[in-house]
């Protein structure tokens, strides 16, 4: 474990709490071992780590995701996604393998939502060589959370939104049965509604979406 990491692990290890360590397993559907550090304690004792110790280094941050993504507590990939967020603008074209590795090892909505919109929307931004190649790559993925994340990608972007491609890679995954992916699907369009709601309605109408997808992107617009 890279020594950046100790003095971490130890104060979240002091904090943990068992009684709530089960609820929020329980709610992950027991996919996840927890400490029972709630969102806010989590945030708290983040800022309280960061105030004596700062971020981590940006030429080691690959090497500490993934010792963070290794341990068993559910918390400590939340950490590795929060100190990625926070370096975002200054991660470097090739971070993406590790940007990947968290979307595809040890993969849920908690922590993949969050790496699609606050990670990899900034990170294509900056590098369009990158997005090209790995947008490509995702698209074609047998993985749904990757292709989770290329529906998802550009939930920030608001008027900058690419509407076409978000419409290419919906038809892309029309047939899928995929909870996530057509959630993923209702979830992208409503976002964009709030720029152009007349053009998600008419890509609405004219597009045979699963029920779901539908129902979650005319949820503001009927």
């Amino acid at each position: 474990m890279q020594s950046y990491l100790l003095p971490l692990t130890a104060l979240f290890n002091k904090n943990a709490n068992p009684a709530q360590a089960a609820p929020m397993k329980k709610y992950m559907r027991d996919q996840f071992e927890y400490l029972g550090i709630t969102t806010p304690q989590l945030k708290a004792l983040s800022k309280e780590f960061i105030e004596q110790y700062g971020l981590p280094p940006v030429s080691e941050l690959d090497l500490i995701v993934h010792d963070l993504w290794e341990l068993p507590q559910r918390e400590f990939q939340y950490l590795a996604v929060g100190f990625t967020e926070h370096l975002v603008d200054q991660l470097p074209a090739n971070y993406i393998r590790a940007i990947e590795y968290m979307i595809t090892y040890k993969s849920w909505w908690d922590t993949v939502d969050s790496i699609a919109g606050d990670t990899v929307g900034p990170h294509f931004r900056r590098f369009p060589g990158v997005r090209a190649k790995y947008l490509a790559k995702w698209r074609a993925s047998d993985n749904f959370w990757l292709r989770r994340t290329t529906i998802l990608f550009q939930l920030g972007y608001k008027k900058e939104t690419d509407f076409e491609l978000l419409c290419e890679i919906i038809r892309e995954n029309l047939n899928s049965k995929e909870f996530f992916i057509n959630k993923a699907i209702g979830w992208s369009l409503r976002q964009y509604a709030r720029v152009e709601p007349k053009a998600v309605k008419k890509f609405v109408k004219d597009t045979p979406l699963h029920p779901l997808s539908r129902r979650e992107a005319m949820k503001h617009l009927e």
